[in-house]
């Protein structure tokens, strides 16, 4: 309560009065500080998460990984292309023979080759071929993959965004209660001079006041590891944030987000390329008793440098090669590739599964927390009810000073606990996204450069070599992303 005169009178009134009018304003100055923030808009939740899509080194390395697979489809088209290679060489020789007809004779020579040969894969059962078509897979998985991270990065950002928020204004509050819970210790002070309350009035209120500020310290740390972690989560220092958005469309029903997570979410799309991958292996396997068969050329030049001696010539032919036994080799490759079929199958029923269970999971959350706003909002009501009524009865005479902390500790509990309800809605609604594989930086339409996979693979999708076009602007491509 606030501060009495020991005059005994006011210009506003009795004692009692004064003390309510003025808990009153304390009251709604503390509001007006909870209020304050929204009307300085800054960084709206939007603003977070673009930050965090264009600022994660998470996101760049996985984007370099996905790179680096979408080269795999170059590397296993290659085996399709004739391989062409040069070989030259300087060879300087000196030798002496002895024979009985001759004597001693020595024989000194220099001369050089240039060798060139050229082989063309004409058939080998299809392997070569598969493996392209495994790169190509491979690179489709590691695509979801890279929107799996996604996903995770930008539900961090909104776990961010909330908790500086939801943190903020827990620090206004319990600053308020110190100010308010300051106010009732005064007055309890000057109520114990004139002889109105005890001492234990007064050791009540200096012990709620201890605890009042050890909160308000527990706060201001917990608001400055949110911010700590909003600076890790988005890139940059949370200032003033905007109040958030409304919360984003929920399914009507649960079958329905989990039909649409079973569509869409891209763990379980890259578990199916994974198991197609595992397919092509074992085909791989069964087709390693096929003969291959190429087409080899060769030419050759040696000449003498010491003479004009030469020898040149060429030749082109087809070679068939095949195994005949390796010791069971090919049959434990075959069973191997067989079993890790077997495995990718269970991995993509346990995803699914999962799947299905995480989003059960959170559209379970996104209730449980409107349902606590809901509660929480009549425990604030009723709270604020009691506490008007204690307070009244306080300054009659029927109210103990522990009775008025006690309520005013109801009300702002409740007003702790509205706060935290809010902020758990909004991180279950964007993980009740996430969860159906839809919260992705296209999805939410954010202002940011959307990354295009499929751009750097169809530059690379047909190998081009380093003396090409193609090639020198790839090596501009790579040059650029490596001094980002």
């Amino acid at each position: 309560m606030s501060r009495i005169k020991s005059t005994g009178k006011t210009a506003g009134g009795t004692p009692k009065q004064a003390r309510g009018s003025r808990f009153v304003a304390g009251m709604i100055a503390g509001l007006l500080v909870l209020g304050a923030p929204a009307a300085a808009l800054a960084d709206t939740l939007a603003d977070a998460l673009a930050g965090a899509y264009n600022n994660s080194g998470l996101l760049e390395q996985n984007r370099a990984l996905l790179r680096a697979a979408d080269e795999d489809v170059g590397v296993a088209l290659s085996a399709l292309r004739p391989i062409i290679g040069w070989s030259a060489d300087v060879t300087y020789s000196d030798s002496d023979a002895r024979s009985s007809l001759t004597g001693i004779r020595s024989t000194d020579d220099t001369s050089g080759s240039l060798g060139l040969s050229a082989d063309i894969l004409l058939f080998d059962g299809g392997r070569s071929r598969m493996g392209v078509d495994i790169a190509k897979e491979s690179v489709l998985a590691t695509r979801q993959a890279l929107i799996g991270v996604e996903q995770n990065i930008l539900l961090q950002a909104v776990q961010a965004f909330m908790d500086v928020r939801s943190n903020t204004e827990i620090v206004a509050l319990r600053r308020n209660n110190v100010r308010v819970i300051t106010q009732e210790l005064r007055a309890a002070q000057d109520r114990f001079e004139v002889g109105e309350v005890t001492r234990t009035d007064v050791a009540l209120a200096e012990a709620r006041l201890a605890g009042a500020n050890a909160l308000l310290a527990q706060a201001e740390g917990d608001l400055a590891e949110a911010r700590a972690f909003y600076r890790f989560a988005v890139g940059r220092d949370a200032n003033a944030l905007a109040v958030p958005p409304a919360l984003p469309a929920r399914p009507a029903s649960l079958a329905a987000a989990q039909a649409a997570a079973m569509r869409s979410h891209p763990d379980i799309l890259r578990a199916q390329h994974e198991v197609t991958v595992s397919d092509l292996r074992v085909l791989i396997a069964k087709s390693a008793a096929i003969p291959q068969v190429r087409l080899q050329s060769r030419y050759g030049l040696t000449e003498s440098l010491d003479s004009s001696d030469y020898n040149r010539g060429g030749s082109i032919g087809i070679g068939v090669t095949g195994p005949i036994y390796q010791g069971g080799r090919n049959s434990a490759l075959e069973r191997q590739a067989i079993n890790r079929g077997t495995a990718a199958r269970s991995a993509l029923f346990e995803t699914t599964q999962r799947i299905a269970q995480n989003v059960s999971t959170a559209f379970a959350r996104v209730d449980v927390a409107r349902a606590a706003i809901e509660a929480s909002d009549r425990q604030i009501r009723a709270a604020r009810t009691a506490f008007e009524g204690v307070r009244e009865e306080a300054t009659l005479g029927a109210r103990t000073t522990l009775d008025v902390l006690n309520a005013e500790q109801e009300l702002l509990d409740a007003q702790a606990n509205r706060i935290t309800a809010a902020s758990n809605q909004y991180v279950a609604s964007y993980a009740l996204l996430a969860s159906m594989g839809q919260l992705t930086a296209q999805n939410l339409r954010l202002q940011v450069q959307i990354y295009d996979p499929s751009s750097y693979y169809n530059q690379v999708q047909s190998a081009p070599s380093s003396i090409s076009r193609q090639g020198r602007q790839l090596d501009q491509v790579l040059k650029s992303l490596g001094r980002e």
